[in-house]
């Protein structure tokens, strides 16, 4: 399985990059997987930076507040699910103006990590968490317990 995390902007603050990194390396266990960070800039350029970065075999996936909540155990079985198709899972993080509508309009799904609105940079930190955490769960290993 191939995952990819796109986001909009940087993580400045060391103890963000270091928890990210931490959950990022764990995942590498598991799948392969990227992290891209594009520039905060207008929607437009936004949008064509994450269309060259999603990929041709993608399986998109927009975290908007609108999306799909789903527990730790559903997201395990989802992952399950599209692990048997060969695409790439990914996943999209807006910045501040959130995720451009163009780009939300082409993906396959929405997640929701909460009604409230989360910094996006925590909002990454919550996704790889628990992309990790299904992960666990799919092997049923114990860090989920």
């Amino acid at each position: 399985m191939r995952l990819r995390v796109i986001a909009v902007g940087k993580l400045k603050e060391a103890h963000y990059r270091a928890a990210v990194d931490d959950y990022l390396h764990r995942l590498a266990r598991y799948a392969t997987v990227d992290e891209i960070e594009i520039r905060e800039e207008a929607a437009s350029s936004v949008a064509a930076a994450m269309k060259r970065a999603i990929g041709p075999r993608a399986h998109l996936v927009a975290l908007t507040i609108d999306g799909r909540a789903r527990s730790s155990e559903e997201l395990a079985a989802h992952l399950e699910g599209l692990s048997h198709r060969a695409v790439d899972l990914v996943f999209v993080i807006g910045g501040a103006d959130g995720i451009p509508a163009e780009i939300v309009a082409a993906a396959n799904e929405r997640l929701s990590l909460s009604k409230m609105t989360l910094p996006h940079r925590l909002a990454r930190l919550v996704l790889v968490e628990q992309l990790y955490r299904a992960m666990t769960i799919r092997r049923g290993e114990p860090y989920h317990h």
